[in-house]
């Protein structure tokens, strides 16, 4: 299931998920999450505005209590930053705090929106990640996960979290949907720990 944002482009989401052997719906219907075995929560456009999709459609709640459950979601873009307490774009509006860190701005300097290919380097084997080349489109980011999250970074004037995953939780700062194979690869490993 691919959770309709309202805020983003879904099109390149399902694509991706076709090409990775899936057959994705996109819904925005509590039942359907509640009961789906994977969901994707995508992200484009800004932090509070998302929020407030997810608010107002009633699933904001759902995606907390799937995710403290640990089921098997793929978070994207603005999804994984909608995983933290707060982001620095969206004063004042609450994420979902399933990882109680802020989402901040690049530090000042830096191009941003930091847009095009960056270097993804787990910080540990062994999981879902690998080393890779991602497509990255953001201007935010998040520069610490907490310790039942293995993180994996890249570096844009700083190092930031690229990507995190506990268990068949998966949230990627990066569209794995437009990072050709590698990305694509990724997919279908966390289709197949999904599964499992």
């Amino acid at each position: 299931m691919v959770i309709r944002t309202g805020t983003a482009n879904l099109a390149s989401i399902v694509a991706g998920l076709k090409r990775a052997g899936a057959i994705p719906k996109i819904t925005d219907s509590k039942p359907e999450i509640e009961s789906a075995r994977l969901v994707i929560l995508p992200g484009v456009g800004s932090f509070g505005a998302t929020v407030e999709v997810l608010k107002r459609s009633g699933i904001f709640e759902t995606m907390q209590k799937r995710l403290q459950k640990n089921l098997p979601t793929m978070a994207v873009c603005v999804g994984l930053q909608l995983l933290c307490n707060e982001s620095e774009e969206s004063p004042g509006v609450g994420g979902l705090g399933i990882v109680p860190v802020s989402v901040g701005r690049f530090k000042k300097g830096v191009r941003i929106p930091q847009f095009g290919w960056n270097k993804v380097e787990p910080a540990n084997e062994g999981g879902i990640l690998k080393s890779g080349y991602a497509y990255f489109a953001n201007s935010y980011r998040i520069t610490e996960t907490t310790a039942d999250w293995k993180p994996a970074y890249a570096f844009h004037g700083e190092r930031f979290v690229a990507a995190m995953e506990n268990g068949a939780m998966l949230a990627c700062q990066f569209h794995p949907e437009l990072s050709g194979k590698w990305g694509l690869e990724l997919i279908m490993n966390w289709i197949k720990t999904g599964l499992e």
